[in-house]
């Protein structure tokens, strides 16, 4: 049987991108992505470790895929998702964000009650709103990631939205 070494050696030969390369260029988007989805850094770090561990064995016919970094955010989401339904009723400690996961030149009085609020979010919801609002994907793509239909989503994210605005008020309209 090959090992992992020898499938990267093999895959670096035929053109294939290196995982761990790709890993180094991708890692730090991953964890602010999972740190938007978990809400602190440990369990961020945990699922991004989990994904790619995952992928690792796989990497020949993922790094195929149309695009490798929607394929492994799926991985991470999935990853998350794997993780809340575990743990529901964890407590979570609260850490210092990852940079970029608030909005730049957001007051910080506001970014905390932002985060709170978006924390208190059902965990599809707090989802759908992340890959609406932080990674910027449409409803569609959304869907796909999440594996629900795009109604779903709309109706997520429209709930999201609602139970944030009342729960922050107008100054966030």
């Amino acid at each position: 049987m090959e090992s992992v070494l020898e499938k990267n050696a093999r895959a670096r030969a035929t053109g294939i991108p290196d995982f761990d390369e790709w890993v180094s260029a991708r890692s730090q988007a991953l964890l602010r992505l999972a740190y938007v989805l978990t809400g602190n850094q440990a369990d961020a770090e945990d699922v991004v470790q989990d994904a790619l561990s995952r992928a690792l064995p796989r990497w020949s016919r993922i790094c195929q895929a149309d695009d490798v970094d929607a394929y492994v955010r799926r991985m991470v989401v999935n990853a998350n998702v794997s993780r809340w339904r575990r743990f529901r009723r964890r407590e979570t400690p609260t850490s210092v964000p990852v940079d970029g996961a608030a909005p730049a030149g957001m007051p910080s009085e506001e970014r905390d009650a932002l985060w709170q609020a978006c924390q208190a979010l059902p965990a599809n919801q707090r989802t759908a709103i992340v890959l609406r609002f932080y990674e910027d994907l449409d409803y569609a793509q959304i869907a796909a990631l999440t594996g629900v239909r795009e109604g779903s989503v709309r109706s997520r994210v429209s709930r999201g939205v609602a139970t944030l605005r009342e729960e922050l008020g107008e100054w966030h309209d």
